[in-house]
Protein backbone atom coordinates (compact mmCIF):
# COMPACT_ATOMS: atom_id res chain seq x y z
CA UNK A 1 0.00 0.00 0.00
CA UNK A 2 1.27 3.49 -0.82
CA UNK A 3 0.54 6.84 0.77
CA UNK A 4 -0.01 10.24 -0.73
CA UNK A 5 3.70 11.15 -0.75
CA UNK A 6 4.80 8.07 -2.64
CA UNK A 7 2.21 7.78 -5.37
CA UNK A 8 3.36 6.49 -8.72
CA UNK A 9 4.33 8.92 -11.46
CA UNK A 10 2.83 6.88 -14.29
CA UNK A 11 -0.84 7.13 -15.22
CA UNK A 12 -3.37 4.30 -15.24
CA UNK A 13 -6.72 3.85 -16.92
CA UNK A 14 -9.06 1.14 -15.67
CA UNK A 15 -11.34 -0.43 -18.28
CA UNK A 16 -14.47 -2.26 -17.15
CA UNK A 17 -16.75 -3.89 -19.74
CA UNK A 18 -20.25 -4.12 -18.30
CA UNK A 19 -23.48 -5.72 -19.45
CA UNK A 20 -26.48 -5.31 -17.15
CA UNK A 21 -24.33 -4.70 -14.06
CA UNK A 22 -26.14 -1.58 -12.80
CA UNK A 23 -26.59 -3.03 -9.31
CA UNK A 24 -22.87 -3.71 -8.96
CA UNK A 25 -21.30 -0.67 -10.62
CA UNK A 26 -21.60 1.83 -7.69
CA UNK A 27 -19.77 -0.48 -5.27
CA UNK A 28 -17.23 -1.71 -7.83
CA UNK A 29 -16.26 1.73 -9.13
CA UNK A 30 -16.14 3.23 -5.62
CA UNK A 31 -13.79 0.52 -4.34
CA UNK A 32 -11.64 0.66 -7.47
CA UNK A 33 -11.41 4.45 -7.38
CA UNK A 34 -10.23 4.31 -3.78
CA UNK A 35 -7.53 1.75 -4.65
CA UNK A 36 -6.33 3.74 -7.67
CA UNK A 37 -6.31 7.04 -5.76
CA UNK A 38 -4.10 5.53 -3.07
CA UNK A 39 -1.47 4.53 -5.65
CA UNK A 40 -1.69 7.00 -8.56
CA UNK A 41 -1.98 10.75 -8.97
CA UNK A 42 -3.23 10.36 -12.55
CA UNK A 43 -5.97 7.78 -12.91
CA UNK A 44 -9.28 7.24 -14.63
CA UNK A 45 -11.98 4.59 -14.90
CA UNK A 46 -13.87 3.90 -18.12
CA UNK A 47 -16.94 1.65 -17.97
CA UNK A 48 -17.93 0.33 -21.40
CA UNK A 49 -21.68 -0.21 -21.36
CA UNK A 50 -22.08 -3.14 -23.77
CA UNK A 51 -25.67 -2.39 -24.74
CA UNK A 52 -27.14 -2.91 -21.28
CA UNK A 53 -30.93 -2.92 -20.97
CA UNK A 54 -31.04 -2.24 -17.23
CA UNK A 55 -30.37 1.07 -15.42
CA UNK A 56 -26.64 1.16 -16.27
CA UNK A 57 -26.94 4.48 -18.15
CA UNK A 58 -28.63 6.27 -15.25
CA UNK A 59 -26.32 4.72 -12.65
CA UNK A 60 -23.20 5.74 -14.58
CA UNK A 61 -24.52 9.28 -15.08
CA UNK A 62 -24.90 9.65 -11.31
CA UNK A 63 -21.43 8.17 -10.67
CA UNK A 64 -19.86 10.55 -13.20
CA UNK A 65 -21.49 13.57 -11.54
CA UNK A 66 -19.89 12.62 -8.24
CA UNK A 67 -16.50 11.65 -9.72
CA UNK A 68 -15.61 13.06 -13.20
CA UNK A 69 -12.67 10.67 -13.51
CA UNK A 70 -15.17 7.80 -13.82
CA UNK A 71 -16.77 7.91 -17.25
CA UNK A 72 -18.77 5.62 -19.50
CA UNK A 73 -18.78 4.62 -23.15
CA UNK A 74 -22.09 3.23 -24.36
CA UNK A 75 -22.22 0.76 -27.27
CA UNK A 76 -25.33 0.42 -29.39
CA UNK A 77 -26.36 -3.16 -28.79
CA UNK A 78 -24.63 -6.03 -27.05
CA UNK A 79 -21.40 -6.54 -29.04
CA UNK A 80 -19.58 -8.90 -26.71
CA UNK A 81 -16.59 -8.50 -24.41
CA UNK A 82 -13.93 -8.36 -27.14
CA UNK A 83 -15.67 -5.47 -28.90
CA UNK A 84 -16.23 -3.70 -25.59
CA UNK A 85 -12.55 -3.98 -24.72
CA UNK A 86 -11.47 -2.90 -28.20
CA UNK A 87 -13.71 0.18 -28.06
CA UNK A 88 -12.49 1.06 -24.59
CA UNK A 89 -8.82 0.67 -25.44
CA UNK A 90 -9.24 3.17 -28.28
CA UNK A 91 -10.39 5.77 -25.73
CA UNK A 92 -7.61 5.37 -23.17
CA UNK A 93 -4.32 7.25 -23.33
CA UNK A 94 -2.48 6.19 -20.17
CA UNK A 95 0.83 4.54 -19.36
CA UNK A 96 -0.91 1.49 -17.88
CA UNK A 97 -4.27 -0.14 -18.62
CA UNK A 98 -6.08 -2.11 -15.94
CA UNK A 99 -8.72 -4.57 -17.12
CA UNK A 100 -11.38 -5.65 -14.63
CA UNK A 101 -14.80 -7.25 -14.70
CA UNK A 102 -17.73 -5.24 -13.37
CA UNK A 103 -19.28 -7.98 -11.24
CA UNK A 104 -17.12 -7.37 -8.17
CA UNK A 105 -15.21 -10.66 -8.32
CA UNK A 106 -11.88 -8.95 -9.04
CA UNK A 107 -10.32 -7.48 -5.90
CA UNK A 108 -8.84 -3.96 -6.32
CA UNK A 109 -6.82 -4.63 -3.18
CA UNK A 110 -4.66 -6.96 -5.27
CA UNK A 111 -3.43 -4.12 -7.48
CA UNK A 112 -0.01 -4.13 -5.81
CA UNK A 113 0.37 -7.79 -6.75
CA UNK A 114 -0.16 -6.86 -10.42
CA UNK A 115 2.14 -3.84 -10.26
CA UNK A 116 5.13 -5.81 -8.97
CA UNK A 117 5.65 -7.91 -12.16
CA UNK A 118 5.16 -4.77 -14.29
CA UNK A 119 7.90 -3.01 -12.33
CA UNK A 120 10.06 -6.11 -12.81
CA UNK A 121 9.95 -5.62 -16.59
CA UNK A 122 6.86 -7.47 -17.77
CA UNK A 123 4.44 -5.87 -20.23
CA UNK A 124 1.27 -7.74 -19.28
CA UNK A 125 0.30 -9.38 -16.01
CA UNK A 126 -2.72 -11.61 -15.54
CA UNK A 127 -4.31 -12.05 -12.14
CA UNK A 128 -4.51 -15.80 -11.74
CA UNK A 129 -7.57 -16.78 -9.73
CA UNK A 130 -5.90 -19.29 -7.41
CA UNK A 131 -9.16 -20.17 -5.64
CA UNK A 132 -12.10 -19.49 -7.95
CA UNK A 133 -15.47 -18.61 -6.51
CA UNK A 134 -17.46 -19.86 -9.49
CA UNK A 135 -19.76 -22.73 -10.30
CA UNK A 136 -18.34 -26.26 -10.47
CA UNK A 137 -18.90 -26.63 -14.22
CA UNK A 138 -17.38 -23.23 -14.98
CA UNK A 139 -14.27 -24.00 -12.92
CA UNK A 140 -13.61 -27.33 -14.58
CA UNK A 141 -14.32 -26.30 -18.17
CA UNK A 142 -11.96 -23.36 -17.64
CA UNK A 143 -9.29 -25.74 -16.39
CA UNK A 144 -9.60 -27.80 -19.58
CA UNK A 145 -9.57 -24.65 -21.71
CA UNK A 146 -6.43 -23.31 -20.01
CA UNK A 147 -4.63 -26.63 -20.45
CA UNK A 148 -5.52 -26.76 -24.15
CA UNK A 149 -4.40 -23.16 -24.66
CA UNK A 150 -1.11 -23.82 -22.89
CA UNK A 151 -0.35 -26.91 -24.96
CA UNK A 152 -1.47 -25.57 -28.34
CA UNK A 153 0.08 -22.10 -28.17
CA UNK A 154 3.16 -22.84 -26.07
CA UNK A 155 2.43 -19.81 -23.85
CA UNK A 156 2.75 -20.64 -20.17
CA UNK A 157 -0.28 -19.80 -18.11
CA UNK A 158 -2.97 -21.23 -15.86
CA UNK A 159 -5.71 -18.59 -16.16
CA UNK A 160 -5.68 -17.00 -19.62
CA UNK A 161 -9.31 -15.88 -19.43
CA UNK A 162 -9.04 -13.99 -16.14
CA UNK A 163 -10.58 -10.56 -16.63
CA UNK A 164 -8.11 -9.00 -14.18
CA UNK A 165 -5.07 -7.79 -16.12
CA UNK A 166 -2.57 -4.94 -16.03
CA UNK A 167 -0.98 -3.98 -19.35
CA UNK A 168 1.56 -1.44 -20.51
CA UNK A 169 0.23 0.98 -23.08
CA UNK A 170 2.30 -0.27 -26.04
CA UNK A 171 1.25 -3.86 -25.37
CA UNK A 172 -2.40 -2.82 -25.13
CA UNK A 173 -2.16 -0.96 -28.43
CA UNK A 174 -0.85 -4.09 -30.16
CA UNK A 175 -3.99 -6.11 -29.37
CA UNK A 176 -6.41 -6.83 -32.21
CA UNK A 177 -9.62 -8.00 -30.56
CA UNK A 178 -12.74 -9.38 -32.21
CA UNK A 179 -15.02 -12.38 -31.77
CA UNK A 180 -13.96 -14.08 -28.53
CA UNK A 181 -10.26 -13.21 -28.72
CA UNK A 182 -10.36 -11.42 -25.36
CA UNK A 183 -9.80 -14.87 -23.89
CA UNK A 184 -6.38 -14.97 -25.53
CA UNK A 185 -4.97 -11.54 -24.68
CA UNK A 186 -1.81 -13.02 -23.08
CA UNK A 187 -1.23 -15.21 -26.16
CA UNK A 188 -1.68 -12.28 -28.54
CA UNK A 189 0.67 -10.09 -26.49
CA UNK A 190 3.28 -12.85 -26.28
CA UNK A 191 3.07 -13.40 -30.05
CA UNK A 192 3.63 -9.66 -30.58
CA UNK A 193 6.90 -9.90 -28.64
CA UNK A 194 5.83 -8.64 -25.22
CA UNK A 195 6.69 -10.22 -21.88
CA UNK A 196 3.71 -11.73 -20.10
CA UNK A 197 3.38 -13.08 -16.57
CA UNK A 198 0.81 -14.37 -14.09
CA UNK A 199 0.44 -13.71 -10.40
CA UNK A 200 -2.01 -15.22 -7.95
CA UNK A 201 -4.78 -12.91 -6.77
CA UNK A 202 -7.81 -13.13 -4.56
CA UNK A 203 -11.04 -14.00 -6.37
CA UNK A 204 -14.33 -13.12 -4.74
CA UNK A 205 -17.92 -14.18 -5.21
CA UNK A 206 -20.12 -12.08 -7.48
CA UNK A 207 -21.68 -9.17 -5.61
CA UNK A 208 -25.19 -9.41 -7.08
CA UNK A 209 -26.94 -10.87 -10.09
CA UNK A 210 -25.83 -13.79 -12.24
CA UNK A 211 -23.19 -14.41 -14.88
CA UNK A 212 -23.95 -13.17 -18.39
CA UNK A 213 -22.04 -15.98 -20.13
CA UNK A 214 -23.88 -19.13 -21.24
CA UNK A 215 -22.71 -22.69 -21.75
CA UNK A 216 -21.80 -22.11 -25.39
CA UNK A 217 -18.96 -19.79 -24.31
CA UNK A 218 -16.72 -22.83 -23.86
CA UNK A 219 -17.22 -24.10 -27.41
CA UNK A 220 -16.84 -20.64 -28.92
CA UNK A 221 -13.65 -20.19 -26.96
CA UNK A 222 -12.23 -23.50 -28.14
CA UNK A 223 -13.01 -22.65 -31.77
CA UNK A 224 -11.28 -19.30 -31.37
CA UNK A 225 -8.29 -21.15 -29.95
CA UNK A 226 -7.67 -22.57 -33.42
CA UNK A 227 -8.04 -19.06 -34.85
CA UNK A 228 -5.41 -17.78 -32.43
CA UNK A 229 -3.12 -20.69 -33.24
CA UNK A 230 -3.39 -19.90 -36.94
CA UNK A 231 -2.84 -16.14 -36.71
CA UNK A 232 0.06 -16.46 -34.26
CA UNK A 233 1.83 -19.35 -35.98
CA UNK A 234 0.99 -19.32 -39.68
CA UNK A 235 0.20 -15.67 -40.40
CA UNK A 236 3.52 -15.28 -42.24
CA UNK A 237 3.76 -18.81 -43.63
CA UNK A 238 0.23 -19.94 -44.55
CA UNK A 239 1.48 -22.46 -47.09
CA UNK A 240 2.97 -24.52 -44.27
CA UNK A 241 -0.53 -25.20 -42.99
CA UNK A 242 -2.82 -24.98 -46.02
CA UNK A 243 -0.38 -26.32 -48.57
CA UNK A 244 0.95 -28.95 -46.19
CA UNK A 245 -2.58 -30.22 -45.56
CA UNK A 246 -3.17 -30.25 -49.33
CA UNK A 247 -0.06 -32.32 -49.93
CA UNK A 248 -1.16 -34.91 -47.38
CA UNK A 249 -4.70 -35.08 -48.78
CA UNK A 250 -3.39 -35.23 -52.34
CA UNK A 251 -0.93 -38.00 -51.42
CA UNK A 252 -3.76 -40.13 -50.00
CA UNK A 253 -5.81 -39.53 -53.16
CA UNK A 254 -2.83 -40.40 -55.35
CA UNK A 255 -2.28 -43.62 -53.40
CA UNK A 256 -5.90 -44.64 -53.91
CA UNK A 257 -5.75 -43.86 -57.63
CA UNK A 258 -2.53 -45.82 -57.97
CA UNK A 259 -4.20 -48.77 -56.29
CA UNK A 260 -7.14 -48.51 -58.72
CA UNK A 261 -4.76 -48.29 -61.69
CA UNK A 262 -2.93 -51.44 -60.63
CA UNK A 263 -6.25 -53.22 -60.11
CA UNK A 264 -7.41 -52.18 -63.59
CA UNK A 265 -4.16 -53.37 -65.17
CA UNK A 266 -4.68 -56.72 -63.49
CA UNK A 267 -8.06 -56.97 -65.19
CA UNK A 268 -10.37 -55.98 -62.35
CA UNK A 269 -13.32 -53.65 -62.85
CA UNK A 270 -12.86 -50.42 -60.92
CA UNK A 271 -15.55 -48.13 -62.34
CA UNK A 272 -18.00 -48.78 -59.52
CA UNK A 273 -15.52 -48.98 -56.64
CA UNK A 274 -15.78 -46.31 -53.89
CA UNK A 275 -12.00 -46.09 -53.69
CA UNK A 276 -11.90 -44.63 -57.21
CA UNK A 277 -14.32 -41.83 -56.36
CA UNK A 278 -12.54 -41.17 -53.07
CA UNK A 279 -9.17 -41.05 -54.81
CA UNK A 280 -10.35 -38.56 -57.43
CA UNK A 281 -12.03 -36.38 -54.80
CA UNK A 282 -8.99 -36.31 -52.52
CA UNK A 283 -6.63 -35.59 -55.39
CA UNK A 284 -8.73 -32.66 -56.57
CA UNK A 285 -9.10 -31.29 -53.03
CA UNK A 286 -5.35 -31.67 -52.50
CA UNK A 287 -4.58 -29.65 -55.63
CA UNK A 288 -7.04 -26.95 -54.54
CA UNK A 289 -5.53 -26.67 -51.06
CA UNK A 290 -2.02 -26.41 -52.47
CA UNK A 291 -3.19 -23.70 -54.86
CA UNK A 292 -4.91 -21.77 -52.06
CA UNK A 293 -1.78 -22.09 -49.93
CA UNK A 294 0.37 -20.68 -52.73
CA UNK A 295 -2.04 -17.78 -53.27
CA UNK A 296 -2.00 -17.03 -49.52
CA UNK A 297 1.80 -17.15 -49.54
CA UNK A 298 1.86 -14.76 -52.48
CA UNK A 299 -0.43 -12.33 -50.64
CA UNK A 300 1.82 -12.39 -47.58
CA UNK A 301 4.87 -11.81 -49.78
CA UNK A 302 3.26 -8.84 -51.54
CA UNK A 303 2.19 -7.37 -48.19
CA UNK A 304 5.74 -7.72 -46.87
CA UNK A 305 7.11 -5.97 -49.96
CA UNK A 306 4.65 -3.09 -49.59
CA UNK A 307 5.59 -2.70 -45.93
CA UNK A 308 9.29 -2.67 -46.81
CA UNK A 309 8.84 -0.14 -49.61
CA UNK A 310 6.67 2.02 -47.37
CA UNK A 311 9.42 2.24 -44.75
CA UNK A 312 11.99 3.36 -47.31
CA UNK A 313 15.74 2.91 -46.86
CA UNK A 314 17.05 2.61 -43.31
Amino acid sequence: MTNGSTKRADSVGALLPAYNEAENLPDVTRELARALDERFDDWSILVVDDGSVDETREVMAAINRDEPRISTLRLRGNRGKSEALRSGLEQLDTDLVLLMDADGQDDPGELDALLAPIDAGNDLVTGQRAIRNDRFIKRHTSRLYNLATNRLTGVKGRDFNSGYKLIRRDAAESLVLYGELHRYIPVLAHWAGFRVAEVEVNHRTRLRGSTKFGRNRFWRGMLDLFTVKFITTYDRRPFHLIGGTGLVVGAVGAALLTWMLVARILGNAVGDRPALLAGVTLAVVGVQLVSIGLIAELMVNLDARRRREGRGPD
